[in-house]
């Protein structure tokens, strides 16, 4: 039983479990934008809202390229929310805090040890190549 509480205690399998619940909470903040904010909108410029109905009849078997269209119209509206959302957002805090940190045009402080290791290191080049 220990082994099996030390497993659970360990950080990544409780963040994984705080990420799958978020996750959760998430797709259903995202499901309902999409379905009571994107599909309202795109039945007001296409006119349909439900394209499920929409089939086609081959030797008696029915296709339901409908319910493909609804599903292909939920993926990328869920895409669309996803990037807008939390990608990009995400993607210009990380470059606002690249932009905090050291300039590629500044130099490194070397330290004292680090002067010496290149003062050695140019000597040791200098006596190669007078030789």
């Amino acid at each position: 039983m220990k082994g099996f509480k030390q497993f659970l205690m360990r950080g990544n399998v409780v963040d994984l479990a705080v990420a799958v619940v978020v996750g959760t909470a998430f797709t259903a903040v995202v499901t309902s934008l999409v379905n009571n904010i994107f599909t309202p909108l795109i039945a007001a410029i296409f006119g349909k809202p439900d394209f499920s109905a929409l089939t086609f009849k081959i030797n008696g078997s029915v296709f339901r390229y409908g319910a493909f269209i609804n599903s292909l119209i939920a993926f990328v509206s869920v895409a669309t929310v996803i990037y807008f959302v939390v990608v990009l957002p995400l993607k210009t805090l990380n470059d606002r805090r690249a932009r905090g940190q050291v300039p590629p045009e500044e130099e490194p402080v070397l330290t004292d040890e680090a002067r010496l290791l290149i003062e050695i290191r140019d000597l040791l080049a200098g006596q190669r190549s007078g030789s």
